[in-house]
């Protein structure tokens, strides 16, 4: 469960964004719009895709481009599974964000695949690895919805700082 789950979590729908459990399914830039006011956008995820390395190579470009020139762009929400420890991939989409200077929400997901004593001690090991404060990644689960109003209360501060 990755970020089409997320988004349907986030907005109690089971269905409005499909979801696989094969990562890279999302292929294309989808649109989604929140209560006529807000847009969630659902990005290809290059990082782990299980698509042909031809078709992922062109996500890059694709992705950069809507971020760099998207004027409504208020952030984004990047998605990590908490059961990784992010590495050079993350790190440099952090690093591209800061550049750029993009807000982001950082979540990690499928916190439900851990015992509560195995999140505590990923989500100490994945803010020693990007070298951010604890407080600063959410964990997430779509399953058990742990964590759904943390990113909604973090989106909307993203749109409130960003007025």
């Amino acid at each position: 469960m990755g970020k089409s789950s997320l988004i349907n979590t986030l907005i109690n729908r089971k269905r409005l964004v499909k979801t696989s459990s094969t990562p890279g399914r999302t292929q294309l830039i989808n649109f989604f719009l929140i209560n006529k006011e807000l847009s969630f956008v659902d990005l290809p995820g290059y990082g782990y895709a299980k698509v042909p390395a031809s078709v992922q190579k062109n996500w890059g470009p694709m992705i950069e481009t809507y971020l760099t020139f998207r004027k409504t762009l208020k952030g984004v929400v990047l998605i990590m599974d908490i059961r990784r420890i992010p590495g050079k991939y993350e790190l440099d989409i952090m690093d591209w964000l800061y550049h750029y200077n993009i807000p982001a929400v950082l979540v990690l997901t499928k916190a439900d695949k851990l015992s509560k004593t195995k999140q505590i001690n990923q989500h100490l090991l994945i803010s020693k690895a990007l070298s951010i404060d604890m407080n600063y990644l959410i964990l997430f689960s779509a399953k058990s919805r742990q964590g759904k109003n943390d990113v909604w209360n973090a989106v909307e501060r993203l749109l409130q700082e960003n007025i």
